[in-house]
């Protein structure tokens, strides 16, 4: 509107400068207003969704019936090895060993810390409601965050320390340890590191006999594998080319190198004197063709 400088001009009025009443909230028209171009997210979105996520599911199921895993041998849970997780786990392999989750401490470790953990983490959006986002005017925010921090890099330092001690006790080398150690004294050797056959495969002498039943249930499988091809320890196909039976009773008995003695462990797995001789028999019949 304009304004006149003296009072006897006129005014005039440009449009209308009034604020209308507002209608108040005006509901959205829900999908059904626009057919064919959306759909309501529940039930009908999400159904699809699902029926997608089960085929695929059970082509996952129908893979591992039909193609399970190359395991080759099962567990051997005498066997003097100590488990450890890949780094990125170490943190939560600590927090489930004692004291924190086990032994006088399980309920503290399980509902207490878990409980406390998690509730901040659900519950930070809404203790930290400000506008503000430099970390050090959010106190709460930034106190879980560095807590977190420090927990991840305490824990997985005390796992670490603690598997090394582990095998300073038990004098254990871990695998990939000995396996670099091997290859390495076969490079300075002049032989080949590679852990492919460089020879004809030498067969499996009588696999269908009193011995080959017997090896299945030994712990020699664990390190020498089901097909005797070697895995953690060396081939054993043709070992009576350079083993009597005398000798591989011994090393039964007392073990060889980096291999202790498995005598106890296979008695353990309910193995007699008389079926460890049969097996030290048949594999001394292990020898290549002529």
């Amino acid at each position: 509107m304009a304004h006149g400088k003296k009072s006897d001009e006129k005014v005039v009025f440009v449009g209308d400068s009034r604020v209308r009443k507002g209608m108040g909230f005006i509901t959205p028209p829900d999908y059904t207003s626009y057919p064919g171009k959306s759909e309501a997210f529940i039930p009908n979105f999400l159904l699809k969704e699902w029926m997608v996520g089960v085929v695929v599911l059970v082509g996952f199921l129908v893979l591992t019936i039909s193609e399970p895993a190359p395991l080759g041998y099962p567990a051997d849970p005498g066997a003097s090895v100590i488990p450890m997780p890949d780094w990125y786990f170490l943190f939560l392999y600590q927090y489930l060993k004692y004291p924190y989750a086990s032994g006088d401490y399980v309920v503290l470790g399980t509902l207490g810390v878990s409980g406390v953990a998690f509730g901040a983490l659900l519950l930070a959006p809404f203790l930290d409601t400000g506008k503000e986002r430099r970390f050090y005017k959010r106190p709460i925010a930034s106190t879980l965050m560095l807590l977190s921090i420090v927990s991840v890099f305490y824990l997985t330092n005390v796992a670490w320390t603690h598997y090394q001690h582990q095998l300073a006790e038990t004098g254990q080398v871990p695998e990939h340890i000995a396996r670099e150690e091997e290859a390495l004294e076969k490079h300075n050797a002049g032989l080949p590191t590679s852990m492919a056959p460089t020879t004809e495969e030498v067969a499996i002498v009588d696999p269908d006999g009193a011995g080959a039943e017997i090896y299945k249930k030994a712990t020699c499988i664990t390190c020498h594998a089901a097909d005797m091809k070697g895995q953690a320890g060396p081939s054993l196909r043709g070992i009576g080319d350079t083993h009597s039976k005398e000798e591989i009773l011994g090393i039964i008995h007392d073990g060889v190198g980096n291999m202790g003695a498995q005598y106890d462990a296979n008695i353990a797995q309910g193995l007699t004197d008389k079926d460890i001789d049969t097996l030290a028999d048949w594999l001394a019949s292990q020898k290549s063709a002529e």
